[in-house]
């Protein structure tokens, strides 16, 4: 397995899990983060502009899955090269949005 491949599945899985979030924030018709917002990342964007962000993320991951190599989820170096990109940007983005949603510290009210 060439190693560039495992860098685009993990690029993959970090484009896939931030889909999440994004997509689902604006189907339930609630404002959320995005680099559109003011200021980037910090301020809320629309909820028609998540749906579009998380659905403009879901096309890349599916670029970087489908179209490059042959990914196998079978294989584990593909599934953990995904898997960790799914986890490094899970936790980056549990305490950037943590700050703006108390999810950093659920205990204070």
């Amino acid at each position: 397995m060439p190693w560039p491949h495992l860098i685009a599945y993990f690029f993959g899985g970090v484009f896939l899990a931030n889909a999440i979030p994004h997509a689902v924030a604006g189907m339930m018709g609630r404002p959320f983060q995005s680099p559109f917002a003011k200021p980037p990342g910090q301020g809320l964007s629309s909820s028609t502009a998540n749906v579009v962000w998380g659905f403009f993320n879901l096309a890349i991951a599916y670029g970087l899955l489908a179209r490059i190599g042959d990914f196998d989820i079978r294989n584990l170096a593909d599934a953990g090269a995904l898997g960790l990109g799914m986890l490094l940007i899970s936790l980056f983005s549990s305490r950037h949005f943590g700050r703006f949603n108390g999810g950093n510290n659920p205990t204070q009210s």
